[in-house]
């Protein structure tokens, strides 16, 4: 089986890629900022040396956006991922043998908020706000690199959930505490936190709107199991057909009062308080994190994956939260 090199494989999903190209048997290259890395950001020899002969690069490395976005954050949520994606891109035109797939981590944000339909890798990039220029820039470095010996995929991904995802274990968290009711948006001060990158520049696409939207708990949660992601990139990387954006979802999206409805559920938490966007902001602040997060409404399907004949191990939230929920319980 050819070396698989992993950017970013200590967060979440890289753990959990790492484990399993293991568990296949393949030799794992990692590139990143800790002790144990193979390589190290910044130098662009010893990059080159990892990827050099790999069957498979995978970059996951960026600044997670559990973050309040001040400027200084925003500057470093655009630079750890479109500077790692630049590093890649010339590490691999330079190196005798390319590796045959390169999958670039991207996001499902790039989509614009709906709750009309799914989104499918047909649909262009959302309006111009922070998110989702980020993803456009984020994918454009992709695209820029020069490597046309390599099949290049930007996966967007959704929120993926597993017994040790910390997204995931807030999610259990609030519901066991009786905080599992709907965020509700309304109205709020308005702010340029979601500015487009375009507004930095002093061009007219100035913002995302921080006004509310009327959704009442119908904003569109879409997911992913931990498992299907790593089933996904293996399908990824032995379908040749498969190139360039990859919706990494399950087919079944719920609302955000559906999603808080299975968790109580889940947990056996009978009540839920909701959270009120006049709650959801302060508590938002004291988190250093930002509401969008769980307001925008984020519907997304994986159409590429199912027409190339994806089978999903978890199809099914209740399902997949029940499953997740007796790993946590066992101390798994």
């Amino acid at each position: 089986m050819p070396d698989v090199v992993i950017a970013g494989a200590t967060g979440f999903m890289g753990r959990h890629l790492a484990d399993a190209m293991r568990r296949d048997g393949r030799v794992v290259r990692t590139i990143g900022r800790g002790p144990g890395a193979d390589a190290s950001w910044g130098d662009a020899d010893g990059i080159a040396r990892a990827v050099d002969g790999a069957g498979l690069l995978i970059n996951l490395a960026g600044k997670p956006v559990h973050a309040r976005y001040d400027d200084a954050t925003r500057d470093e949520i655009l630079r750890s991922r479109v500077e790692t994606t630049r590093a890649l891109g010339e590490a691999v035109a330079r190196v005798a043998a390319p590796p045959a797939v390169w999958m670039n981590a991207s996001t499902a944000t790039a989509y614009a908020h709906t709750t009309e339909r799914a989104h499918t890798e047909a649909d262009p990039a959302g309006e111009h706000g922070f998110s989702e220029d980020v993803a456009r820039a984020w994918e454009r470095e992709l695209v820029r690199a020069d490597a046309p010996a390599t099949r290049k995929v930007a996966l967007r991904t959704t929120i993926a959930l597993g017994h040790d995802g910390e997204a995931t274990r807030l999610l259990f968290r609030l519901a066991r505490l009786g905080l599992g009711g709907p965020q509700l948006d309304g109205p709020w001060f308005r702010h340029e936190r979601y500015r487009g990158l375009a507004a930095d520049r002093g061009t007219p696409e100035a913002s995302a709107p921080s006004a509310g939207r009327p959704t009442r708990g119908g904003q569109r949660f879409s997911w992913i199991h931990i498992d299907d992601v790593v089933g996904a990139v293996r399908h990824i990387e032995a379908t040749p057909e498969l190139a360039g954006p990859v919706n990494l979802a399950a087919p079944e999206a719920v609302t955000n009062r559906q999603l808080m409805a299975l968790l109580r559920r889940t947990v056996g938490m009978p009540i839920g308080i909701p959270a009120p966007r006049f709650v959801l902001e302060p508590a938002m602040w004291a988190l250093r994190t930002e509401s969008e997060l769980v307001l925008k409404s984020r519907w997304v399907s994986p159409g590429r994956l199912l027409s190339t004949g994806f089978a999903f191990q978890h199809p099914r939230l209740d399902w997949a939260l029940r499953a997740i929920w007796g790993r946590m319980r066992a101390g798994a």
